[in-house]
């Protein structure tokens, strides 16, 4: 299924610009944009990725990770091949940073993916394991379809897109979980990107009143410097507020860092502690056992609210938004 993409313009000689993210990629006639997803055929740039899942699994919204979103509910989650960003440690580099035609794929409509959910009664679809971006006029479709079912759609993304397409995506995106990966020299050296549109895009859904949580993941001696820790706070604090989630993850090697050692789960849980101590409410650790971490705690009083293991809610004493003692939890609970 080759599909014209959206947000581009045609130049002289049949050359074409794509204007999706930052990259604003130039290609002549055969070529493909940073993603390789995107490509100039004949003067129109298509998308070799339309309607080409390479990865479908009912997960729990838990794993996005989204703590705050519909707690213990599935996500029919999904991704096509691509990325526009180079990750150096990209954990699943293996289907984000290949042609797609390297790539096993499915062919599921628009159509197929929500009659799917409507056929499993799963309220939920998260664009994920690849960056939602690339293979934006797919997600947009199947979302258009899915909100008329009432089935809500999220994102997990490195936040990095222009301004036109990402208001585009606030019309019809509930939650996301935006990658933060570190300072701008991190986006630059390791990334290949620049930080500026990620602050962007989080400061947009942030307007737009859409539920957003962050994820950092620390990488030894790349990102887990404490004071630009702290600045990454300060900035969470400033624009966006103390009620955003925050999810600090633990790296290990992988892609272009198999050399580099993993994260002590020790740095994680001193930078959570950390995060709370300068005024961020919810502050949560992945993949390391940390039982502290991983629950949702009353900024007021202080109770258990939701309990976790791994992926698991054991426990959920929020009622209607609240805390039995009378505080509001931010989030998305019906």
């Amino acid at each position: 299924m080759t599909h014209e993409a959206l947000f581009y313009k045609k130049l002289k000689n049949k050359t074409v610009q794509c204007n999706l993210c930052p990259h604003n990629c130039i290609l002549k006639l055969g070529q493909r944009g940073k993603c390789r997803v995107r490509e100039n055929q004949n003067g129109k740039l298509i998308s070799l990725v339309y309607g080409k899942p390479c990865s479908i699994v009912l997960d729990p919204i838990e794993k996005k990770p989204l703590y705050h979103f519909l707690p213990s509910k599935k996500a029919l989650s999904l991704g096509t091949p691509g990325c526009n960003l180079g990750c150096l440690h990209c954990q699943n580099a293996s289907i984000s940073q290949v042609n797609p035609e390297d790539v096993d794929t499915l062919n599921l409509s628009p159509e197929d993916i929500v009659e799917s959910c409507k056929k499993n009664k799963v309220r939920i679809i998260s664009y994920t394991y690849t960056e939602p971006t690339i293979f934006f006029e797919y997600m947009q479709d199947i979302a258009k379809l899915a909100k008329k079912y009432r089935i809500k759609n999220t994102i997990v993304s490195n936040g990095f897109i222009n301004e036109k397409p990402r208001k585009k995506l606030g019309m019809f995106v509930k939650g996301a979980n935006i990658d933060l990966k570190g300072n701008a020299k991190f986006y630059e050296e390791i990334c290949s990107a620049k930080i500026g549109p990620v602050f962007d895009t989080l400061k947009f859904l942030k307007e737009k009143g859409i539920w957003i949580e962050i994820t950092n993941l620390i990488i030894p001696g790349y990102n887990d410097d404490v004071e630009e820790f702290k600045k990454t706070i300060t900035w969470i604090l400033e624009n966006l507020g103390k009620d955003v989630p925050l999810h600090l993850s633990a790296f290990y090697p992988c892609h272009k860092m198999l050399n580099k050692e993993r994260t002590d789960p020790a740095i994680l849980i001193k930078f959570r502690i950390i995060a709370k101590k300068m005024g961020l409410n919810y502050v949560y650790t992945g993949n390391i056992q940390d039982k502290e971490g991983s629950t949702t705690y009353c900024p007021s009083c202080g109770k258990e609210l939701i309990i976790r293991e791994g992926f698991r809610v054991l426990k959920n004493n929020i009622k209607r938004g609240k805390c039995s003692c009378g505080e509001a939890i931010p989030g998305v609970w019906r």
